[in-house]
């Protein structure tokens, strides 16, 4: 017999139980419609009794159902103190005991230095005006003595009183009129004895002054003049006058972040504010960081970081400070709702650049180490290592683009190891420096210089089949990587020395109709195989797009750096793909921020940094001692020895070509000295300044010139004009002709 199922009933369904384990941690996930009551007619009230764990599998008990719906989540075992301690726990960060700052000595350092010239300046500002303080005290002082005079005699005869015995008198309460007199004379009589005995104690320390010396008297002459000054001081006005005008901001405090949030116009924001900002939180105290302010902040759910850092310029308006000093930033290691907020002291774009460390007279560079770059926000140092990465600058023209290109251009001269290839093709001069230690050196748009590049550019592209066999060929201990270790670079032997090619306004080169094909072809190749073999490039651009840039340029890149640019396109040409949906927007630089940019590709994540300001004077003097160090160690060479480097028509007339041909039949070995006499006899105008030197300078400067081919010199035994014979520095024949048939197959 059927039964009617009542409304709305609630009912217990069978439950498959599997292990214990699962039973603990999970919570069966059931949904089924309302069965009906059992067979007696009866809906169950009582829930069966468990069955034993032992007997679990396989069995069947009854489920939990409320209002006809069965519970998937199980309630939690923990009470709600101890989840709350164990969920903080798992995702808490430990803060370091010891702050930041006192770790890093260097930033330990200009702190002291800060405080201890803070100090000094506000001690001696101070000292130089104790006469003016004087004066103006000894002025004010008639002011103070009416002031006590004043002040006692209204507190002797209670005078602050008298408006409410005024007041019983006005409403004729003659009760209270004559209790308010009773205590007005009683606390009068009390105050007469005090103020007596402290004038006759005034007037006894009168007489003891009186009768003491004169440098007493004038002291407490002096101190009591001073105090009624202090005390005749309007409270308008201060003593001392203003040592430092402060233009640091106030303190930021959850309240300014959160209501400057707010005027940004976001909907989620709006509505946790509108709750009271219980959806904006901060994950770890807003602390000082530098010279600033650092806030995280946990956003609303659907809220990321890239959301408030494109309306950086409205945060500043709501934070009321210069668009300078606001930094928002994602946090990558978190999640993207998180908000890193630095708020600086000063405008960035205000604060005095800091002298480049390798401009001071003696300092030197190495590429295979880190080399001072410039300050981000904080001012810390930020640096970059050229060796195994090459660069690329990127900015819309006066952003300062060529003087961040300045920093590693002259870092590089300072190696005197490092060979230079310098093409700055804008004509304005701007890299002329470059021309005192520069191998290849050419300015300006034209279709020479862009030729002159381009054929450089074949030079360095067929260097690399040379080192490759020369790195090839050493033993597996001496080049225990396969690249150019600054051992191997350090050896003249091995002719694998630094090569720096540097182009600015490289998109002249890479969008010539005629060359720039061949151009972007050569310099994706020498990106992609020169990094081990230690070539280099430094590009700069203010055009960066597809037709001016290469995308097998752009990607391959090590080093990006990217000042104010106006898209998306040119912000992701430079910094790489997806770096603007990630937040990493060189957009949001303004016209102010000349020389400030995103760099990528040297710490973790892209950093703000400001490069070092080089002007022109500066360059030069670096140029000057780059070039002194380069003739002590034998390494300059090309434009800058005054060699002319131009190219011959077709392919480009090489030293090991005039070698070849200045060479006699039948000599096995030459002296340095005879090749360069003969070479100079060949082409004067290449050569010419070889053969001035003294014969120890002529084996010195063709052995650096033979070292790019990878030959060298060594002691020979020969002959000279009058048949002495004696061993000096020379060339064997056969390497020549090994390194020209080696070109040659290059070549084919």
């Amino acid at each position: 017999m059927s039964h009617a199922r009542p409304m709305g009933e609630v009912v217990r369904l069978p439950v498959k139980h599997t292990d214990h384990a699962a039973d603990a941690d999970t919570a069966p996930a059931l949904d089924a419609p309302t069965a009906g009551p059992d067979e007696t007619g009866v809906p169950p009230t009582d829930p069966p009794a468990p069955v034993p764990s032992s007997d679990r599998d396989g069995a069947e008990g009854d489920g939990e159902a409320i209002e006809g719906r069965v519970l998937v989540d199980r309630p939690d075992t923990f009470r709600p103190d101890v989840r709350a301690r164990r969920t903080a726990g798992e995702r808490a960060q430990r803060r370091p005991i010891i702050a930041p700052w006192l770790r890093d000595r260097a930033e330990a350092t200009a702190t002291v230095r800060w405080a201890v010239g803070y100090a000094g300046h506000v001690a001696g500002y101070h000292t130089a005006r104790i006469p003016l303080y004087s004066l103006r005290l000894a002025m004010r002082s008639p002011r103070g003595l009416y002031r006590v005079a004043a002040g006692t005699w209204r507190w002797t005869f209670d005078m602050d009183a008298r408006p409410l015995r005024t007041h019983a008198i006005d409403r004729r309460n003659d009760e209270a009129y004559l209790k308010l007199m009773s205590e007005r004379n009683d606390r009068v009589r009390a105050r007469m004895l005090v103020t007596g005995a402290g004038l006759a104690g005034t007037g006894l320390a009168a007489m003891s002054v009186a009768a003491a010396g004169g440098v007493t008297q004038t002291a407490v002459l002096a101190a009591l003049v001073f105090l009624l000054g202090w005390i005749g001081t309007p409270t308008d006005r201060s003593i001392l006058d203003t040592a430092v005008v402060s233009t640091k901001a106030p303190k930021l405090t959850s309240e300014i972040v959160v209501r400057a949030l707010a005027a940004l116009g976001n909907a989620e924001i709006n509505k946790a504010v509108g709750k009271g900002g219980s959806g904006i939180t901060f994950p770890a105290p807003i602390t000082r960081d530098g010279p600033g302010w650092r806030a995280e902040v946990d956003l609303p759910y659907g809220v990321t970081a890239t959301d408030i850092m494109e309306r950086r310029d409205r945060l500043a308006s709501g934070l009321r400070r210069p668009l300078g000093c606001v930094w928002p930033e994602p946090a990558h290691h978190q999640h993207a709702g998180r908000l890193v907020l630095w708020v600086g002291d000063q405008d960035m774009n205000q604060v005095r650049p800091p002298v480049w460390p390798l401009a001071k007279t003696g300092a030197t560079a190495d590429v295979f180490k880190a080399i001072p770059f410039g300050t981000d926000q904080r001012g810390r140092p930020v640096t970059l290592t050229l060796m195994y990465a090459n660069m690329l600058i990127g900015a819309m023209p006066g952003a300062g683009k060529t003087f961040a290109l300045k920093i590693p251009l002259l870092a590089a001269a300072l190696d005197p190891t490092a060979q230079l290839r310098v093409f700055e093709l804008k004509g304005t001069g701007d890299l002329d420096f470059a021309e005192k230690v520069a191998h290849h050196y050419g300015s300006g748009p034209d279709d020479t210089t862009i030729g002159e590049c381009l054929a450089s550019l074949r030079e360095v592209y067929k260097d690399l089949e040379r080192r490759a066999k020369t790195l090839a060929r050493l033993p597996k201990d001496v080049r225990p990587e396969n690249k150019v270790t600054p051992q191997l670079a350090a050896s003249k032997s091995y002719g694998l020395g630094p090569l720096v090619f540097v182009v600015d306004e490289c998109q002249e080169l890479f969008s010539h109709p005629e060359h720039g094909k061949e151009a972007g072809e050569l310099a994706t190749a020498i990106i992609k195989r020169g990094r081990a073999l230690g070539v280099i490039l430094l590009l700069a651009t203010q055009r960066p797009d597809k037709d001016s840039l290469p995308t097998g340029i752009s990607a391959n890149v090590g080093i990006r750096f990217c000042l104010r640019v106006m898209g998306q396109l040119e912000n992701d040409m430079i910094l790489g793909t997806s770096m603007y949906k990630n937040g990493i927007r060189a957009t949001t630089f303004t016209k102010q921020d000349r020389g400030i940019g995103y760099l990528a590709g040297e710490a973790d994540e892209p950093q703000i940094a400001r490069g070092y300001y080089l002007d022109g004077p500066t360059a030069d003097r670096i140029a000057d001692r780059a070039r002194a160090a380069r003739r002590a160690a034998g390494t300059l060479t090309g434009y800058a020895a005054g060699e002319d480097t131009t190219p011959a028509e077709g392919d480009s007339a090489s030293l090991l070509d005039d070698i070849a041909a200045v060479l006699l039949p039948g000599e096995d070995k030459v002296w340095s000295e005879t090749i360069v006499t003969r070479l100079a006899e060949l082409r004067p105008t290449t050569y010419g300044a070889w053969a001035d030197l003294d014969p120890t300078g002529k084996a010195r400067h063709l052995a650096a010139a033979l070292k790019p081919y990878g030959i060298a010199t060594s002691q020979i035994w020969g002959q000279d004009e009058t048949g002495k014979g004696g061993n000096r520095r020379g060339i064997t024949t056969a390497h020549i002709l090994d390194a020209l048939n080696d070109r040659g197959d290059t070549t084919r």
